[in-house]
């Protein structure tokens, strides 16, 4: 579980022992990622690596420079409102026009509408030249929903789709935005 220290802005992360009669439960192979206490909670896989970093927390395949995708979310509380009306899908247009890799395809935007949240995603297709060039996938997320907004992005190279579209499938649907929780321990939330 990570939280935001106020007096400089750096996350601290804390490690507690589950009690016995645990609510936290994930498939097999997979972690349970909840930031600061259930504004954002979703599944990783297990083995994979965590970077918090300024404003954003990063899941890395392997460590750095060795790693082949990534996956990282950032969120915004935002002031209690109606916020259903909000052009998710425009948004998400926009920040996909504005992207400055070299875009070779795009994809169509899905929405997903649950109880508490809307969500809206989509993919690109780039070619990656920091090294050799190479074909890539990019896809971004945007949900909103509890007075929480997430942006979640995931670059993996397109050799390796098949493998790690699993991945992305597990996060969107495990995506739970403001669902608090009361006892971390045992997973607890409100209002239960």
């Amino acid at each position: 579980m990570a939280k935001r220290k106020k007096s400089n802005l750096q996350w601290i992360k804390e490690t507690l022992e589950l009690k016995p009669d645990h609510r936290w439960e994930s498939p097999s192979g997979y972690k349970i990622f909840v930031a600061d206490r259930g504004v954002v909670r979703f599944n990783v896989p297990q083995n994979w690596v965590f970077e918090p970093q300024e404003k954003s927390f990063k899941f890395l395949d392997r460590k750095p420079p060795n790693d082949d995708c990534c996956l990282e979310v950032s969120f915004n509380r935002l002031p209690p409102n109606d916020w259903s009306q909000f052009p998710l899908k425009s948004t998400l247009k926009k920040v996909i026009e504005d992207d400055s890799r070299n875009v070779i395809e795009s994809g169509e935007i899905f929405t997903i509408k649950r109880q508490t949240a809307r969500i809206v995603w989509t993919e690109i297709k780039f070619i990656d030249t920091q090294a050799e060039p190479r074909e890539a996938f990019s896809r971004t997320c945007i949900g909103l929903g509890s007075n929480v907004q997430c942006l979640i992005t995931f670059d993996y190279w397109a050799d390796q789709a098949e493998q790690l579209i699993s991945v992305w499938d597990e996060m969107m649907r495990s995506l739970t935005l403001g669902l608090y929780i009361r006892d971390p321990m045992t997973g607890a939330a409100f209002p239960d």
